[in-house]
């Protein structure tokens, strides 16, 4: 049997994957299904895919969309392949010279080894050499998309933009998800005492 917070925390994720949309990006967001007394805030405009308008707490309108957005992009990559991780170490796969311990006892015993100093490092010279792009992106100087570090993509023509808006849609859910599972894990993980997977 699931621990309550788990079994919160699939139908919570569960309820949003149903409440993504799967077709195309839309020009004029819908009304607002999960909050039906609120109206749509106007800096939800549909522009960026997964953009369903809701923002109840009206985060857009203090802090730039695409600073926001770019945000988003990066904690969702950085979550959908920290569950990957996260679910191969505890099914046995370990990197050579890496610690044999669970998942949730990673994060200690590299703390210890000074191997998490070293990665807090690698991040802060990635997010130093990107910042530029970024503001440069927020003050209007260049037309980068937020997300975009110049990877073409690999599976769709160049203008074929239909194909490459279901990618940027995919890649938003799919990282949205990854973000309320892999908060599901580690809780689910740490409450079992560190059982491994599937950790109920």
């Amino acid at each position: 049997m699931c621990p309550p917070p788990l079994r919160s925390a699939l139908l919570w994720a569960f309820w949003l994957i149903a409440w993504c949309p799967t077709q195309r990006l839309r020009a004029v967001p819908p009304p607002l299904l999960h909050l039906p007394f609120l109206e749509a805030p106007a800096h939800c405009d549909g522009t960026l895919a997964g953009d369903e308008g809701f923002d109840p707490l009206n985060f857009g309108g203090l802090y730039n969309m695409k600073y926001l957005r770019e945000a988003e992009i990066k904690h969702g990559r950085v979550c959908m392949l920290a569950t990957f991780g996260f679910v191969m170490v505890d099914l046995g796969l370990i990197a050579p010279g890496a610690p044999a311990v669970s998942s949730l006892a990673a994060h200690d015993v590299t703390v210890k080894s000074g191997h998490m100093l070293f990665l807090l490092f690698v991040v802060a010279i990635w997010e130093s050499l990107s910042y530029n792009a970024i503001a440069e992106m927020m003050s209007g100087e260049t037309d980068r998309a937020p997300g975009d570090y110049g990877i073409p993509y690999r599976f769709c023509r160049e203008g074929d933009t239909a194909t490459q808006e279901k990618y940027q849609l995919q890649e938003i859910t799919h990282g949205r998800a990854a973000m309320l599972g892999f908060s599901g894990m580690v809780t689910a993980s740490a409450l079992g005492e560190g059982h491994g997977f599937p950790y109920f």
